[in-house]
């Protein structure tokens, strides 16, 4: 990755403080051109997950330290269940689930592999896909991301009706 602007480490440094101070998760902050704009998102988390309340919070909190820097608007986000892993918590949490990586190039004709990860660094992605271990290079890896375990959604839908 490129190294991020004096900007974009301030920035990051801030919404860190805000985290810190709620107690939550800063897991990514970006800046993404839209066509109506430049969105300055910040994805936060809890260990039970966050609510609307909590982003609001957190907006409330971070918006005014941030009113120096150019963007249009602020978005304040959950990182999503199929959240792709970027922190070394999110990997640390991550051993043993079943993610995707997303490669940059096909091998034998797949462009992204599944599997449960048993270890993930600068270095290398390593999967159990079935009996097998599967070691990726980093450098071929374009992200790794969790598999939403949608199991047991069949019981509310039955439930339901």
């Amino acid at each position: 990755m490129p190294p991020k602007n004096a900007n974009m480490q301030k920035i990051e440094a801030i919404c860190q403080r805000t985290a810190d101070k709620l107690e939550y998760e800063l897991c990514d902050v970006a800046i993404e051109k839209e066509p109506t704009g430049r969105y300055l998102r910040i994805y936060i988390d809890t260990e039970s997950g966050v609510t609307l309340d909590d982003c609001e919070k957190y907006h409330k909190l971070v918006q005014p330290a941030l009113e120096a820097f150019d963007y249009d608007f602020l978005e304040v986000c959950s990182p999503g269940i199929d959240r792709p892993l970027k922190t070394k918590r999110d990997i640390e949490k991550s051993i043993g689930l079943l993610v995707e990586a997303r490669l940059y190039k096909p091998v034998d004709g797949k462009k992204s592999i599944q599997g449960l990860l048993t270890e993930m660094d600068e270095n290398h992605v390593l999967l159990q896909v079935g009996e097998e271990q599967t070691e990726l290079p980093r450098k071929t890896v374009s992200q790794v991301r969790l598999v939403p375990d949608l199991s047991g959604l069949e019981d509310i839908e039955d439930a339901e009706e």
